[in-house]
């Protein structure tokens, strides 16, 4: 027993390192935000408490529902297209009828996008989509389908869809993976005895295969929604700054959080537009939740 006693604690000590580390860099930072989110804390200086005041300012604040508002746009887009390609991916590879050889290159290259950083691909589209000079609007015009080059990252209505198709593309090979993964699991005497019956492509898709993959479409939804909320990289970099231009159509709501905690340096104040946009995915994670299991009941 005294053995025995002395291997667990060992274990303890093992775990230990790891424990501290995620105090220090994720449960400290979480907390310390919580803290300055209720003082004028400008990122240096005293740090005066002021209740709810950064709060009720964040209410308050039009321009931070406008940028929510674009954040929303975005990713609503971005969602649509990054999920719906990989269910078109995931219904083509998944039929036992014709069966794909090779899928795990097919996965390497759908999945590319994704390990390309965000400052590469930011790069790339700008230098395509450029206005003047750009090869899109070079091939479009060549095969006549337009007569002017498009502005595409400077016009308030094409600038937001221009960026929700670049996020899909880059995040429908993780999508495609993920649900790969879901359909490999299902037992194939499903699919075997629905080929058996007739039952055609979309029957077995409709009827099986989407029915067993509510956990990961669940998975999907609730991470993609966390992700799209908290948008910063390829807006940023491809408007060129904070305010999110053309017309502050591209300001997300973590690009409107760095202004004022890095640019303005009213650091209080970001630290509570970080919490409120935390309820607010908290609170439609859950709605999503409930829709998914009204439907399974």
């Amino acid at each position: 027993m005294g053995k025995k006693k002395d291997y667990n604690r060992m274990g303890y000590l093992f775990v230990l390192p790891f424990v501290i580390v995620f105090l220090i860099f994720s449960v400290y930072p979480v907390l310390r935000t919580l803290y300055l989110s209720f003082t004028d804390y400008k990122g240096y200086g005293t740090e005066n408490f002021v209740g709810m005041a950064n709060y009720i300012r964040v209410i308050n604040d039009k321009f931070f529902w406008q940028a929510l508002w674009n954040t929303i746009k975005i990713w609503s887009v971005n969602i649509v297209l990054q999920i719906g390609l990989a269910f078109i991916l995931t219904l083509i590879f998944s039929d036992i009828k014709y069966r794909f050889r090779g899928l795990s290159v097919f996965r390497a290259i759908f999945y590319l996008p994704n390990l390309i950083a965000a400052t590469s691909v930011s790069f790339l589209f700008k230098t395509l989509l450029d206005w003047r000079f750009g090869t899109f609007n070079q091939m479009l015009m060549e095969a006549g389908l337009i007569d002017m080059p498009i502005n595409w990252l400077g016009a308030t209505t094409t600038a937001p869809i221009v960026i929700a198709v670049i996020g899909a593309w880059m995040w429908f090979g993780n999508s495609f993976i993920v649900l790969m993964a879901g359909v490999q699991g299902i037992s194939t005497e499903y699919f075997e005895a629905a080929a058996i019956d007739g039952a055609g492509r979309w029957a077995v898709f409709k009827n099986i295969t989407i029915p067993l993959l509510k956990p990961i479409l669940i998975y999907i939804s609730i991470t993609s929604l966390i992700g799209g909320l908290q948008m910063f990289d390829l807006p940023f970099l491809m408007s060129g700054g904070v305010d999110g231009a053309p017309s502050g159509s591209l300001q997300t709501v973590v690009m409107y959080l760095y202004k004022f905690g890095f640019v303005t340096n009213q650091v209080g104040y970001a630290a509570a537009i970080a919490y409120v946009l935390f309820l607010i995915i908290l609170v439609i994670s859950i709605l999503q939740l409930k829709v998914f299991n009204k439907k399974e009941d």
